[in-house]
C-alpha cells in the first residue's frame, strides 16, 4: 500500500496456530482463531466477566460448547454467534477451521474464569 492509503487503512491476516489478537480499538479486540492441539481435547470452559464474544467461522468447521451441561452447537459460516458475558463456553475445530473473534480489548486471565471439564465428543 502506499503511504496515503497506510493513514487511512489497517489490514492484518493470521495464519498461525492457536488464538491470536490482530486489530485493537480503544474498547475492542478482533482475534484470529485457527485450530491448535489444544483444541483436540476440550478439557475446560471458560467465561469472560466483562464481556460478549462474538465468533465468526469463515473456514473449516468448528463447535461452540456452552454452558455447564455443555451444549453443543455446530457454527455455520458466515453467520455470528455472540457468546453473553459470563456464559460458559469453548470451541472445538477442525484442523482447517478459522474463527474470527470479536471482544472487549480488557479481556484476559484476570477477568475470565476456567471451569476443569470432561468432554466426550
Amino acid at each position: 500500500m502506499n503511504d496515503k492509503l497506510n493513514n487511512l487503512l489497517e489490514t492484518y491476516e493470521y495464519d498461525g496456530v492457536g488464538y491470536h489478537r490482530g486489530i485493537e480499538f480503544e474498547s475492542w479486540t478482533v482475534a484470529v482463531l485457527n485450530y491448535a492441539e489444544r483444541f483436540d481435547k476440550i478439557e475446560k470452559l471458560e467465561r469472560h466477566n466483562l464481556t460478549d464474544e462474538v465468533f465468526i467461522l469463515v473456514e473449516g468447521e468448528a463447535t461452540l460448547i456452552l454452558g455447564e451441561e455443555m451444549t453443543c452447537v455446530p457454527m455455520v459460516k458466515n453467520k455470528m454467534y455472540n457468546v453473553k458475558a459470563g456464559a460458559w463456553h469453548n470451541v472445538k475445530v477442525s484442523h482447517d477451521a478459522k474463527i474470527i473473534i470479536v471482544e472487549n480489548a480488557n479481556t484476559s486471565k484476570e477477568n475470565t474464569e476456567y471451569l476443569p471439564v470432561t468432554f466426550v465428543g
